[in-house]
């Protein structure tokens, strides 16, 4: 069984088993676009690593040949003291996963490869950079060294030399860094940096391998349903240079805007910097619109390259690039992340081009992204990091004052954003759900009290947040070492079900033309018709604008659960006499005749299935603890003093 394939020899439609940087760097190989030559090791190998199996029998011999086949493709041998292949080593998951594993670049340097890279390139400060940064890189990914430990003596050594940017470091500087960074890997690991080019890759080959069972990559699985058994392939491609002068640079961009989904060019560049320099954020890069200015040929092949890509891809491209020495590079192209409002876009202009059909752009858009186009939305990037998370049960993102009863969020909820937090909710507390801007409780499942009239009202809630403690007393919501007091701000992503201390910026819901468009070719495409649970006027009204063919569900209970309605069906289910019960009904009676009025006025003659009244009394009634507190309260207020006696 074959565990490596070179990328010219690769078959790039088995994404499953070369993954989907492997798949495409064969695609861009075999179309004759500018690719430094490499070779993928396989899923299927990191599968029998990681299940325990161990490194598949023959892998290394495999590893070796295709080595061989690359060093005689470059002219050039990896670890030589006079021209030497360096290498990077990166992951290839069969879906993307951006940043989640492990990468390593320029291997194959050593103490004698380092002099020969500086003849060969004819720049002795470049070869030095270029083995500092290789140094670095092994100790934190083959040796789990924090990154840290290096940035730290790096700044003190530019704290030492007085200067602000690496690009000031000369050629005796860098050489002098290797040394320092050689010392520092010798005392973090207890062992010497490894001066064998080949056990250098052995070792970050392995280290990709595990990368696909590091935290941020099992958690960004788990948030984005992919399979824990896929695995990742190793891309091994010789290396290219931007950092050998002012004619050279790298950077990374996407065929159209990943933010807003337009026709666009998108993306960012450094001149004279390598890869990770971009994304490191160790320097400010360039929009990638002004290397048309800087190399305006090599900004001119960018995009004829990019956008016959993404035609034969079918899909917007998340692109890298390196120039060496004015020529371009293409060093790997994926289908691009982008938001829910993006995607809509991309799907509709793809298909009005001709690149895709229109069944396939509706195919592209999940109800996840329809979910989120329709609500609310956090900032991208917004780097926060939550301290509790529950379960999603009404999508949307809400940020306010912490509240912990209805009546404060009612009354607070006039004039400033609250977020009520409870235990759990019910009908009762519908008037403090109405004015917060988003609902979060302890207990509770995607179908209790405050999941259904959240989605209801189309308010975020995450509801069953277990960690949570709240303290009624102190006006506290603790999570572990987090605490939250009263009227402190929290954002809530009803989306993700999680929760964040402080106030992030929410994006408001666009409706494009291209989402109407996308709409209606959906509706032109549909076998099934789509009617609405609506249990109100302003439900139905809703319902209609988002283009539901009539009701299927007519909750009459639900048409109680307002705040000036509860009374009257209390006073009717403890009415003690009928002609009590008498009264509220017909209260009861003409709040509804009103209701159905406006509910089968905005269906216009669409089809309307009602429910009969069928009332889960618990659900009209008071909540014990309350009824506790009123009785109480009562008795306190009906409590005779000597003086009231004399009175």
């Amino acid at each position: 069984m074959t565990h490596v394939f070179s990328f010219a020899d690769g078959d790039s439609k088995d994404r499953a088993l070369l993954g989907g940087k492997g798949a495409n760097l064969c695609e861009m190989t075999q179309l004759g676009l500018p690719v430094p030559a490499g070779f993928v090791i396989t899923t299927r190998a990191c599968q029998e690593f990681t299940t325990g199996a161990g490194v598949p029998a023959g892998l290394w011999d495999e590893v070796r040949h295709q080595l061989a086949r690359l060093e005689q493709k470059t002219g050039k041998r990896l670890g030589d003291a006079v021209n030497p292949l360096l290498v990077s080593v990166r992951s290839g998951a069969t879906c993307s996963m951006p940043g989640m594993m492990d990468t390593i670049l320029n291997l194959g340097l050593n103490n004698q490869a380092v002099e020969g890279l500086a003849l060969a390139s004819g720049d002795e400060r470049f070869a030095w950079d270029a083995y500092r940064r290789l140094i670095q890189m092994h100790a934190d990914v083959v040796m789990n060294v924090p990154r840290s430990v290096f940035e730290q003596r790096l700044e003190a050594f530019k704290l030492e030399r007085q200067i602000g940017s690496d690009l000031e470091l000369t050629t005796a500087d860098l050489h002098n860094l290797c040394c320092a960074y050689l010392r520092l890997y010798r005392d973090q690991t207890g062992q010497d940096f490894p001066q064998d080019p080949w056990v250098q890759l052995e070792g970050a080959i392995l280290a990709v391998f595990k990368s696909w069972n590091n935290k941020r990559a099992v958690t960004y699985r788990n948030l984005n349903g992919i399979a824990h058994y896929l695995g990742t392939a190793v891309n091994v491609q010789a290396m290219v240079f931007g950092n050998l002068g002012h004619d050279s640079g790298t950077g990374v961009g996407f065929t159209r805007n990943p933010n807003s989904g337009s026709s666009e060019v998108f993306g960012e560049f450094l001149i004279n910097a390598q890869g990770e320099d971009v994304v490191a954020g160790i320097r400010t890069p360039q929009a990638l619109a002004s290397l048309e200015t800087i190399l305006p040929e090599v900004y001119r092949q960018l995009l004829t390259l990019t956008t016959d890509l993404e035609r034969r891809l079918k899909d917007m491209q998340d692109f890298e690039f390196t120039v060496e020495r004015g020529k371009l590079f293409m060093l790997q192209t994926r289908s691009g992340k982008r938001t829910a409002q993006a995607a809509v876009r991309i799907a509709v202009d793809l298909a009005n081009e001709g690149i895709i059909t229109r069944s396939e752009a509706l195919q592209r858009i999940t109800p996840q992204m329809l979910e989120r186009v329709l609500h609310p939305g956090l900032i991208a990037d917004h780097g926060r990091v939550s301290f509790v998370q529950g379960l999603p049960a009404s999508p949307g993102a809400a940020t306010g004052a912490v509240v912990f009863s209805a009546d404060e969020a009612s009354s607070l909820g006039a004039t400033r954003p609250v977020i009520l937090v409870t235990l759990e909710t019910s009908p009762e507390d519908i008037h403090g759900m109405a004015a917060a801007q988003g609902i979060l409780t302890a207990r509770g499942g995607m179908t209790s009290h405050a999941a259904v009239v959240a989605r209801g009202m189309g308010k975020p809630a995450i509801v069953g947040a277990e960690r949570i403690q709240i303290d009624l007393q102190a006006r506290t919501l603790t999570v572990g070492d987090t605490i939250v007091r009263q009227l402190e701000t929290i954002t809530l992503d009803g989306s993700s079900g999680r929760v964040f201390a402080g106030d992030i910026p929410t994006v408001l819901p666009e409706t494009t033309a291209e989402f109407h468009e996308l709409l209606g070719w959906a509706d032109r495409a549909k076998r099934l018709g789509v009617r609405a649970n609506a249990d109100t006027p302003s439900d139905a009204r809703r319902a209609r604008e988002f283009g539901a063919q009539g009701i299927g569900l007519c909750r009459t209970e639900h048409m109680f659960f307002a705040e000036d309605r509860l009374p009257c069906v209390r006073e009717m289910i403890l009415a003690e006499s009928k002609h009590d019960e008498s009264l509220a009904l017909e209260q009861l009676l003409e709040m509804q005749r009103q209701d159905f009025r406006e509910i089968l006025r905005s269906m216009d003659g669409l089809p309307v299935t009602i429910r009969l009244l069928d009332p889960p009394l618990h659900e009209f009634l008071p909540k014990l603890e309350d009824l506790a507190v009123r009785v109480a309260n009562n008795q306190s207020n009906n409590t005779s003093t000597p003086q009231a006696d004399q009175d």
